[in-house]
């Protein structure tokens, strides 16, 4: 008697026509390796964690086998990078397996495509690490992420810099359909092939548009709420993308690809680490900004399908983005109250933006100034632990005394719900990944891990985890991983 398969793909992407995607099977890899596997994950996607670790399931998330379901492809797209329209990106280094339960399955490091560009289409060792602790860190704060399945070393080299090792990250996500996607086809005035995108996107992401007196502006307007919920959410965690290119929005409202992501320390909103971002255009601060710009671009490319005419459908897409804003800014202040345990009234909103304001001037660590504020609420004259973030703590004590007397009843646990103790920091972030990469140990990475997927609890012993950089620790740049 056979055994079952592994994974039962479904492959709804790879029907759409051929100009969608290039059907190309991974490139096999020398030597595959488990490094990790994300076993929860597998569980809830019905997978069997056992069977996935065993030979014949490493070598398929390697890429050296395909799976007997899978129909293997590198999908199609197109982008604005840092402002610069290019045509034609696509999967360079990407390869869908199929889908798990409605969810992609992905390989990243898969091997060279037609859209690789000059690329190797292999990944390092670092960045796919990288990718599994910041994705797996946004889904236990609770924020639409795509997500790691596990990380496969391949037992061969990668030039960057310098030679590195190889690695493949399997990824899952609700699709990969990217803003990006649509101006594919939007450049080449393929109107039919935008419809076919779009009427797959709304069967698979929103189908109650489909029932809208316009399904198209329907659509659209769920990517925008998505949207704003999204860069909100971000916000109030402290976390910078780094290229918010629109080939790395996804239609889902999924944050996807992290390369020279971080989460911010010290409050700073022009804080800016990526390396490639020497003009920071995709700065803390800025991501609402550049959120709205990336969906005007969305935006142009859906002016046909809004309306019969030009003008109609360009009215359309104006007024649908007219909401983009108020959208963002409610669920942004609504969030940043909560996290200081406030109300929502203007004079609460105008409290805790003065808080940023003295976190601003004062180099206050971002995500532990609130929560300490937290367990000041819970354990009243811990205030102290809060001042200490501070350069000069004596410009904290009029905001305090003005706080605890606006606070909720509730902030006692609601604070503590919205405020992690524990975040990936950059300086850990890079101690894990050198460790790895350089010295085969996988232990800090382990650890650290172990820790960001529980971020709002207390884990005694491992405060450590929690502070700031020291000054000789502070990471002031993060890299891509191409």
């Amino acid at each position: 008697m056979n055994a079952p398969p592994i994974f039962k793909f479904e492959n709804t992407y790879a029907g759409l026509p051929e100009r969608f995607h290039q059907r190309i099977d991974p490139t096999p890899v020398a030597a595959p390796r488990l490094i990790r596997l994300n076993e929860d994950l597998a569980r809830a996607l019905g997978l069997d964690p056992a069977a996935i670790a065993m030979p014949e399931g490493v070598s398929i998330l390697a890429g050296n086998r395909v799976a007997p379901t899978s129909v293997p492809i590198a999908m199609a797209y197109a982008g604005h990078q840092f402002g610069n329209f290019v045509p034609q990106l696509g999967d360079g280094r990407a390869i869908l397996l199929g889908e798990l339960g409605g969810r992609d399955l992905h390989l990243k490091g898969a091997g060279q495509t037609r859209f690789s560009r000059r690329g190797d289409g292999r990944a390092a060792l670092g960045p796919v690490l990288r990718e599994y602790i910041i994705s797996e860190a946004m889904a236990a704060l609770g924020i639409p992420t795509t997500r790691t399945l596990a990380a496969v070393a391949t037992g061969e080299t990668v030039m960057r810099d310098a030679p590195l090792p190889g690695a493949v990250l399997a990824r899952v996500a609700a699709s990969h359909i990217r803003f990006g996607t649509f101006e594919y086809f939007g450049a080449r005035r393929d109107t039919e092939g935008l419809r076919i995108l779009a009427d797959y996107a709304i069967a698979r992401h929103y189908p109650h548009c489909r029932d809208a007196a316009n399904p198209y502006r329907a659509f659209f307007d769920s990517v925008i709420a998505a949207q704003a919920e999204l860069i909100a959410k971000w916000l109030l965690v402290g976390f910078i993308h780094g290229v918010m290119n629109t080939d790395n929005m996804t239609i889902s409202g999924e944050t996807i690809d992290f390369g020279p992501c971080a989460f911010m320390d010290f409050y700073n909103p022009k804080q800016v680490y990526s390396s490639i971002d020497r003009m920071g255009r995709y700065a803390y601060g800025n991501q609402p900004t550049m959120a709205h710009w990336n969906l005007v671009c969305l935006a142009e490319t859906l002016v046909p399908l809004l309306a019969e005419t030009e003008e109609a459908g360009l009215r359309e897409a104006e007024d649908a983005m007219s909401a983009f804003a108020p959208r963002f800014e409610s669920a942004y202040l609504a969030g940043l109250t909560r996290k200081a345990g406030l109300g929502s009234s203007d004079e609460d909103i105008a409290l805790v933006q003065s808080l940023l304001g003295l976190m601003a001037a004062d180099g206050a660590d971002f995500t532990l100034t609130f929560r300490r504020l937290a367990d000041a609420v819970r354990h009243p004259g811990q205030e102290a632990t809060v001042r200490t973030l501070f350069k000069t703590p004596a410009a904290l004590d009029g905001w305090l005394e003005t706080w605890r007397t606006r606070l909720t009843p509730a902030a006692a646990s609601t604070m503590r719900a919205v405020n992690p103790a524990f975040i990936p920091r950059n300086h850990l972030v890079e101690e894990a990944l050198t460790a790895a990469t350089a010295l085969g140990d996988f232990g800090p990475f382990e650890r650290l891990l172990e820790v960001i997927t529980r971020p709002f609890n207390d884990q005694p012993g491992r405060e450590v985890y929690s502070l700031p950089p020291r000054p000789e620790q502070v990471v002031h740049a993060t890299f891509c991983g191409t």
